[in-house]
């Protein structure tokens, strides 16, 4: 993409990592590796994931680079120095001012089509998953959800009990002003007044 982008914010690290160990064979035009890795570093990534597979290019390496260590001449080292370690949380934390946020989920894709639209008050940096879950304590008839546990962070698989299915090719996807969210529901983070669309979509 013009920007830098190459496909999503987590598709990066694997595609900065394959284009660095191929550049030399893979030559179809040239791409802007200083533009693809500001993308990189100015994005916060907090997920495990992510971080294992953004960091090897970082470093000017890729998985490849694996096979060719020498662990021998690198396991006496020690850093140079310490990380400071973090200053300890106070037991009293500042109350985060409450945001609304409103939150509809469609399906026009199979079975009983169904549109339903709510609005809840979360604290300001709460995640889209605490959105989700207030809904659900709100109307649970309507927005009740499933999700999973992945190495990638929770995955929404159903919501008013209509379950994405890999052979059907359907997913949830969560827009905001129409554009797929770029971060999963347990760190995207709305702000006040946004709307977040769930739709039942295929791929």
């Amino acid at each position: 993409k013009g920007n830098g982008m190459i496909g999503n914010i987590y598709s990066m690290g694997l595609a900065l990592q394959a284009l660095q160990a191929t550049g030399m064979f893979y030559a179809p035009r040239k791409w802007d590796c200083a533009q693809a890795f500001s993308v990189v570093s100015t994005h916060d990534y907090q997920q495990p994931m992510a971080i294992a597979q953004v960091l090897p290019a970082l470093v000017g390496r890729s998985y490849l680079d694996v096979a060719g260590l020498d662990c021998a001449a690198t396991k006496d080292t020690s850093p140079d120095r310490q990380l400071p370690l973090s200053p300890a949380l106070g037991t009293h934390s500042v109350p985060r001012a409450p945001i609304q946020v409103y939150y509809s989920i469609t399906n026009t894709l199979q079975g009983k089509h169904f549109h339903y639209s709510t609005s809840v008050t979360v604290p300001s940096g709460s995640t889209l998953l605490r959105v989700l879950e207030v809904a659900a304590e709100k109307n649970p008839q309507t927005f009740s959800f499933q999700m999973e546990q992945t190495s990638w962070g929770p995955y929404v698989t159903s919501i008013h009990g209509l379950a994405a299915s890999t052979e059907d090719r359907t997913y949830w996807q969560f827009l905001s002003a129409g554009d797929a969210l770029q971060e999963g529901v347990g760190l995207y983070k709305p702000h006040d007044g946004e709307h977040i669309q769930a739709v039942f979509s295929t791929y």
